[in-house]
């Protein structure tokens, strides 16, 4: 599974409407409302690069209110609950090992 997370400035008021517009993409698998230079975070989780891709260059783009994105791709998952094993479920993939 590749991980990416999208830093997103969106338009003042806007905020919910994106959001829902976010969470409505197969692959987008939370949003954080977030303070500081961005106003959302999401997270993408797709099988592979190009979904990621799909994603990003183009349905996030056609969401109206969005300013700015900035995309940070994922390389490893470190965390205290196993949380690779549960985004594991169903996939072919093994979780990843610590």
């Amino acid at each position: 599974m590749v991980t990416a997370l999208v830093l997103i400035s969106i338009e003042r008021g806007k905020i919910n409407d994106v959001v829902q517009r976010l969470l409505s993409f197969e692959g987008v698998t939370e949003v954080f409302s977030v303070a500081g230079h961005y106003d959302a975070v999401a997270i993408l989780r797709t099988p592979t690069n190009e979904g990621i891709a799909d994603l990003v260059t183009d349905k996030l783009r056609s969401i109206p209110h969005i300013l700015k994105t900035e995309t940070m791709m994922a390389f490893r998952a470190f965390s205290r609950d196993d949380l690779g094993a549960a985004f594991a479920i169903g996939s072919d993939e093994p979780a990843l090992n610590r």
